[in-house]
């Protein structure tokens, strides 16, 4: 690429500003042989303690070229550490270790420096000081005793072994327990332990003070102190130690003012060191302790850097600098006085940098100058030296120049590279540095490789690397493809080092990109390419969550990225800055699931901040989701009572951890009498921590607080020290004082006794007062423990004047109220007159009296009963046996009303009043009758037969006619299997006898429904409906169709409609799980039943019968039945019980058919008695739509599977009239009604007065009104 000329000239016209500062890096040596001064690169620390059983090594590297050669100095002097036999030399290097296998280390004490060279000069490392040092370990010595009398100040000394830095000190006993410090008793810095003053429990004889040296990983252990501490006894008392008073008084003899255990004097002068930490020390001694505190006199306490620790004894200063010069006082001071101390603090310094001299690459005729500016107190003394020689003794330069801390060089040659040192130090220490002048002519050195390529992605930093060496320095500038001129913008920057960073990479960045570098003896270019791609993205960042304790918390965070890294994308989790590893969570609480993190069984360890990470091997984006988690709040803590009274106490407390819910409210429980059952007292805000709670005489209290959030309640708090009030006299009275006789002839006063909390003091008993109402009597008094007084002898229901009053040892209660009570009560003595009965309608009365007299009651007047009973229904001929029924209206009333009574009905009622005591005499009966109401809905409608153009209708009169039948209304229309209903048919039925239609001039296969209802004088009753389907040519018509069902057989049964007997259909069944048909041959209508072969166990079929042997829509009947799980051995038709159970079936079903046509031909003609049973009284018969009987299957109920509703609706077929259940059902008692003498029907009310009735005149067949 041609680089524009214009663009060069600017660049070379620049030299005179390039900067020729530079190291010659490590690549340079690999390209092409240039030489360099040597340079320490490692050495070992200036400062070294080691122990005689240590191997130690001495470290000094260095890099240059040629290789640089290695010398040691020894306090001075040449020392060769390969030629000692006692070290081990390291090839190509100045390190050497000695080794201590003859304990010879103390022999190697000394100041040791090393110096690399080769031919371009010498380097010098800092000195180095070798130290051996023995084990530190406290001087043998006996257990020591010290006593000191009570108050009085006293020093453990520790005198810890001297050795190296850092050492800490600890006092502790012989079982490892630390010696508890506090502002009386603490550590100095020293290591001794002072007392300002003794107590009795500081005694003990295993004061063990530890000396440890983290740095030798060594623990010393002193002697133990044996402390006594002597009880303080009173003058003229010398015989035992003082008691509690005694201590007090002793105490006030030795109270005095403070004074300083350390440091000693008015004033002391410090020398601290500049960088360093600075501790001053005061402790005190004093009766009460004193209390120390820090000013400084001359200034201000340096901020952030001064702190006040161990009980405030010391005064720390961290990084101290010359600022922190000056005057510095602690002041001791408790009741009796104050002390105080003045601490001049002097700063002094170490040598250190202020300007240090740098090692540079220059090129030919250059001027080099080397600064060297130290600072340090006192000042320290500089020195130059030149390849590891003082200036004064080396060889002359004359293009040197020295002034004042400054080495100017001029017009520099190739061969004058050389090593400078300059080298500083006072009495706190020295400090050392080399200063390489490195003379180089070199034209550029293009060090990174050709033909790099760079991948970088959108919105970041690219950095394109373009390493050069030259000297001087090559100027570095970047071209882009196509561009002539150097990249320039705001998104454009070229470090020094050469590399160019591209801000806010776009998609047009990308392409290759070519770096210039360039100095006065030629040029160099290295290419580049640049691939953008797309920037990861965190489209749904996962959101903060507040979950509850124990619950799951899930994390979502999905990210989008460049399809280039497919490979190597990664979405990983961190909480709280730690990577979250899936092989690392225990019990598998913590799931990583692609874009899902999900805790399980949250606990508070799983609180923080969770850090979605998507990164790819270029970029990486986070996104941050707080997880909170929610409990219920800890205990409150630190229960105190304070401002404690007899009436009130203040109860304080510190709220608990609300774990993330504010606590709403704080609720206060109690414990008074039983020591384990508390109560709750009171609740206040969850923003208070105190509460005054009100208390009662003579009761321990105890409280304790719990603390409630929306989460839940915290455990109960450590209950609160107990609290006793002092007795009174009692502040309440009894409650619910009553007064009411047992008998007639005594009146019990009883109440409510106080609870215990009430008492307010000893000996609780209870006051009793009475006197008659109205009479100017005194009061009568009974002085009682228990909670009941019986006053005997009273008249009957008197009313009395009562108060009870509470009372103890202390003395009364307040004045009771006064309650009215009475003595016993009797019977009342009159029954209602004037008894009426007003008809509402046929259901309803209302009932009218004359209130009883209050006299008569003799009692409290509780109400009035109505009991009612049926005597008939007029539908009847004669009375039977009455239930009687009663109606309770409670107070004072004079009527009330009785629903629910039957229509067309005759009963009888009477009135009494009645009190606690029972029930008054009872009123006059009266009978009224109700009248005529709507009928029930007929018993049943079912269509009896089919035919092509009718249907045969029959029905059952209503259960409850509720009046005199007057006939029935039959509406019918045609609703065929579409949205068109056909016009509604009226057939008006004006005998209330029949109960058989035939309704003609149907259409033929057609659907209709029918509807009818009954007539009495009150109007219609209730619609029955019915629907059926006339029949098509040629299909039989089949009743009572049901199943009957084995392991391997089914026996399909039904009963031949009329005029079929001889019709032919066919059996249809299919297996459903193989769902094949199969098909029986023609079956005779007259047959009665077909059974079913060869069938599977526990199997599902579908069965179908059908008027011809194809399927089409001739179907007459549908069903799916299951066989059982088990089978019988061989076909069930060849068993000979079955066979006789068929014929019988067979012979039964026949008589049952004869005598239906018998029936038949009567004509509609009944009995007396079978109209008198059709008239029946519903309330005599049982309460279902059989009373009438009905049309059912012949099967038993264990074997018998009903079958779903077929186009005739089948289902609804009436039972043959007589039959098994009909005669069941009054045979085992199913009806209430029985058989006068006459023959005539009788229901009864009288419960198991009429079951007996029934049992005595044993029970009868009804059979069924219908017409045949």
């Amino acid at each position: 690429m041609a680089l524009n000329m214009q663009t060069l000239m600017l660049y070379l016209l620049c030299w005179a500003k390039w900067s020729s500062s530079m190291e010659i890096p490590e690549e340079a040596f690999v390209q092409e042989r240039i030489q360099q001064p040597p340079t320490i690169t490692k050495q070992s620390p200036k400062r070294h303690v080691v122990y005689p059983t240590d191997d130690f090594i001495i470290k000094c590297e260095a890099r240059g070229n040629p290789a640089p050669h290695f010398t040691w100095t020894k306090d001075g002097k040449e020392y060769d550490p390969s030629q000692d036999p006692r070290v081990i030399t390291t090839i190509n290097s100045g390190t050497f270790t000695i080794k201590n296998s003859n304990g010879n280390l103390k022999n190697f004490q000394g100041r040791y420096r090393c110096y690399a060279s080769n031919d371009l000069g010498v380097a010098i490392s800092e000195e180095i000081v070798f130290i051996t040092a023995t084990i530190p370990r406290f001087p043998k010595e006996s257990t020591k005793h010290i006593e000191v009398e009570e108050g009085d100040p006293v020093v453990l000394p520790c005198n810890p072994p001297s050795g190296p830095p850092p050492l800490n000190i600890y006092w502790m006993t012989s079982k490892i327990q630390r010696i508890q410090q506090n502002s009386r008793a603490s550590q100095g810095l020293n290591g001794d332990l002072y007392f300002s003053n003794v107590q009795s429990s500081d005694s003990r004889n295993d004061y063990l003070c530890f000396a440890h040296f983290s740095r030798t990983r060594t623990i010393a252990q002193k002697e133990p102190i044996s402390l006594i501490v002597i009880p303080f006894a009173l003058p003229n008392d010398t015989e035992s130690p003082v008691n509690d008073i005694g201590l007090s008084a002793a105490n006030s003899i030795k109270d005095r003012e403070p004074r300083f255990l350390t440091p000693s004097g008015s004033s002391s002068k410090i020398t601290a060191l500049r960088g360093e930490t600075l501790q001053l020390e005061c402790i005190a001694e004093g009766l009460p302790t004193p209390q120390i505190s820090w000013t400084k006199i001359d200034g201000d306490m340096p901020k952030h850097k001064a702190t006040e620790e161990n009980f405030n004894k010391t005064l720390k200063i961290i990084n101290v600098t010359e600022l922190d010069d000056g005057k510095y006082q602690c002041k001791a001071e408790n009741a009796f006085g104050a002390v105080k101390h003045a601490f001049s603090v002097t700063v002094e310094a170490a040598p250190y940098w202020i300007k240090k001299p740098r090692s540079k690459v220059y090129f030919s005729e250059e001027n080099a100058e080397l600064e060297c500016e130290v600072g340090g107190q006192p000042q320290p003394r500089v020195q130059w030296k030149v390849n590891g020689k003082p200036l004064n003794e080396s060889k002359p330069a004359i293009n040197r120049k020295v002034s004042q801390g400054v080495i100017t060089l001029t017009n520099l040659q190739l061969n004058d590279s050389v090593i400078y040192q300059c080298e500083a130090s006072n009495e706190h220490g020295s400090i050392l540095a080399n200063a390489i002048v490195n003379v180089l002519n070199l034209a550029p050195m293009m060090l990174t490789p050709d033909d790099q390529k760079y991948i970088a992605v959108e919105g970041k930093i690219a950095h394109l690397h373009c390493k050069v060496f030259g000297s001087p320095s090559p100027t570095v500038f970047w071209l882009k493809e196509d561009m002539e001129t150097a990249l320039e913008g705001q998104n454009y920057f070229v470090h020094k080092n050469g590399t160019l960073e591209i801000k806010d990479v776009q998609r047009e960045d990308g392409g290759f990109y070519t770096c210039w570098a360039t100095n006065i003896l030629g040029n160099g270019t290295t290419t580049s390419m640049l691939e953008v791609r797309v920037a990861t993205e965190i489209v749904f960042p996962p959101e903060d969550l507040m979950v509850q304790k124990s619950a799951l918390a899930q994390f979502k965070c999905h990210a989008e990225y460049d399809s280039a890294f497919e490979n190597d994308f990664e979405l990983s989790w961190k909480k709280d800055g730690d990577e979250i590893y899936s092989d690392q969570t225990e019990d598998d609480r913590i799931v990583m699931d692609g874009d899902i993190l999900r805790i399980i069984d949250v606990s508070e360890d799983d609180e923080g901040m969770y850090t979605c990470v998507a990164r790819t091997s270029l970029d990486a984006v986070t996104a941050d989701a707080k997880l909170v988690v929610l409990d219920a709040p800890e205990s409150p803590e630190d229960l105190e009572l304070t401002s404690l009274q007899n009436r009130n106490v203040r109860l304080d407390w510190k709220p608990g951890n609300s774990h993330n819910s504010p606590i709403i409210e704080f609720i206060v429980e109690e414990t008074t009498f039983e020591p384990e059952r508390w109560h709750e007292k009171t609740s206040v805000f969850g923003n208070t921590t105190s509460v005054i709670l009100q208390l009662s005489p003579y009761v321990t209290y105890q409280f304790r607080i719990l603390a409630r959030n929306e989460v839940g309640k915290s455990h109960p708090s450590v209950p609160s020290e107990k609290h006793t009030t002092t007795s009174a006299v009692p502040e309440k009275n009894p409650k619910n004082v009553k007064g009411e006789g047992t008998n007639i002839d005594n009146m019990k006063i009883s109440w409510e006794p106080l609870k215990p909390i009430d008492w307010n003091g000893p000996g609780m008993k209870y006051k009793v007062s009475w006197r008659r109402q109205g009479a100017n009597t005194t009061w009568n008094e009974q002085i009682v423990k228990k909670h009941h007084h019986f006053v005997m002898n009273t008249s009957t229901f008197i009313p009395y004047d009562i108060k009870v009053q509470a009372l103890n040892d202390i003395g009364p209660g307040p004045d009771p109220k006064i309650i009215t009570g009475y003595s016993g009560e009797d019977i009342p003595e009159a029954a209602p007159l004037n008894v009426a009965v007003e008809i509402m309608n046929s259901t309803l009365i209302k009932v009218t009296w004359s209130e009883v007299p209050k006299e008569k009651i003799r009692g409290h007047l509780e109400g009035y009963k109505i009991v009612y009973w049926k005597i008939k229904s007029l539908l009847e001929r004669r009375k039977r046996y009455v239930e009687k029924h009663v109606l309770t209206f409670n107070g004072q009333r004079s009527h009330g009303m009785v629903p629910g009574l039957e229509p067309y009905s005759e009963y009888g009622l009477i009135v009494m009043v009645f009190n606690r005591k029972g029930d008054g005499p009872q009123s006059g009966s009266i009978h009224f009758k109700t009248p005529e109401g709507v009928p029930e809905q007929p018993a049943f409608l079912q269509i009896a037969n089919f035919a092509k153009n009718s249907v045969t209708l029959m029905w059952g009169p209503p259960t409850k006619p509720n009046g005199i039948l007057t006939g029935y209304l039959l509406k019918y229309q045609l609703i065929n299997d579409t949205e068109e209903i056909g016009a509604l048919n009226t057939i008006n039925v004006t005998d209330p006898d029949t109960t058989k239609i035939v309704v003609s001039d149907l259409d033929t296969s057609s659907k209709y429904k029918f509807y009818l209802n009954a007539y009495t004088q009150a109007g219609p009753g209730k619609l029955i409906t019915e629907e059926g389907t006339t029949v098509m040519e040629g299909v039989p018509v089949l009743l009572n169709i049901g199943s009957s069902v084995s392991a391997t057989y089914a026996n399909i049964s039904w009963i031949p409609g009329m005029g079929h007997a001889a019709s032919e259909f066919y059996v249809a069944y299919m297996n459903n799980r193989k769902g094949k048909w199969k098909i029986s041959d023609a079956v005779n209508v007259s047959q009665n039943f077909h059974i079913l072969e060869g069938l599977e166990p526990g199997t599902e079929y579908t069965i179908r019968l059908m008027a011809k042997n194809w399927f089409d829509n001739t179907s007459i009947f549908e069903d799916v039945i299951e066989t059982r799980g088990k089978g019988i051995r061989g076909g069930i038709s060849t068993q000979g019980w079955f066979i006789g159970l068929m014929c019988a079936v067979a012979l039964l079903t026949l008589i049952l058919l004869i005598a239906c046509f018998i029936k038949r031909n009567k004509g509609g003609k009944y009995s007396v008695k079978d109209k008198e049973d059709a008239r029946a009284d519903p309330e005599a018969q049982p309460m279902k739509e059989e009373t009438f009987g009905e049309y059912g299957s012949l099967e038993s109920d264990n074997e018998d599977k009903p079958l779903k509703e077929s186009q005739q609706s089948l289902n609804e077929a009436m039972k043959p009239t007589g039959s098994d259940d009909s005669l069941a059902e009054y045979e085992e008692g199913g009806s209430e009604g029985q058989f006068n003498e006459d023959g005539s029907f009788i229901g009864q009310y009288s419960g198991n007065k009429e079951k007996d009735a029934a049992d005595e005149n044993g029970s009868s067949i009804a059979t069924s009104p219908m017409k045949a």
